[in-house]
């Protein structure tokens, strides 16, 4: 299992938000390059980067704080917030930018994640963020009435092989992940599993790691101090 620290960055800073909710973000890191470089330093095989203005406004906002990163850091980079476009992938790929995450396009527009992973294929990933089971999007504002398993397995069935899955209850409050939710997912696809919201410590870290999934992001945890990413690294590769 790889660990994707995580960098969410709004009005060009890194930030995180409590629950997914936006008034409640905490500036947590000035640069996001220079966040992205003590990643980097630290051993991170991929960094999670997610554009949070861009999934208020539909659009990618912050492309040059992204270009940044890329530019400054060999790590592999994925990113999410605002991909509603074909165009809008190919000037992400375009830029150095290794994977691409769709969250509500995916759910809103099924033709357009086919053309995506027939383009691309596993440089797209889906990001299902759910709440009480349900699929969020929007920027997590708005909830659906589709089912975060029923919806994997139409993912899975157009083609996607990376889902990304955030319990947004868990998501920046440092209580542990939803390892049932996970578990589940697992039960249900074959997808390359991440997972995201709520890590507190090397422990959950680990479990995850024992459930096989193929990658957990890790964001509050870091930035707190109660994980140390290179240790963290290097605990889940023993």
């Amino acid at each position: 299992m790889i660990i994707l620290p995580a960098i969410d960055i709004r009005e060009g800073k890194c930030v995180r938000l409590y629950k997914g909710i936006f008034e409640k973000s905490e500036i947590v890191a000035e640069s996001p390059v220079k966040t992205a470089k003590s990643f980097e330093e630290a051993g991170a095989e991929y960094i999670h980067v997610v554009d949070l203005d861009g999934a208020l406004k539909g659009e990618v906002v912050n492309i040059k704080a992204v270009k940044n990163i890329v530019k400054n850091v060999k790590v592999p980079i994925e990113l999410g917030g605002g991909v509603r476009t074909i165009e809008t992938i190919d000037k992400l790929i375009e830029i150095g930018v290794k994977r691409v995450i769709l969250g509500t396009a995916a759910l809103n527009d099924k033709i357009f994640v086919k053309e995506a992973v027939r383009k691309y294929d596993d440089k797209i990933a889906v990001g299902i963020d759910a709440k009480d089971g349900f699929v969020a999007v929007n920027g997590w504002l708005d909830i659906s009435k589709v089912n975060y398993i029923e919806f994997a397995k139409l993912m899975e069935y157009i083609g996607v092989k990376n889902i990304i899955l955030t319990d947004i209850s868990k998501d920046g409050t440092l209580e542990g992940p939803n390892f049932s939710m996970l578990q589940r997912l697992k039960e249900s696809v074959k997808c390359n599993i991440t997972a995201s919201g709520g890590i507190k410590s090397i422990d959950d870290i680990l479990k995850l790691n024992d459930m096989n999934l193929y990658g957990t992001i890790v964001g509050k945890a870091i930035y707190s101090g109660n994980v140390n990413l290179k240790k963290a690294i290097k605990r889940s590769r023993d």
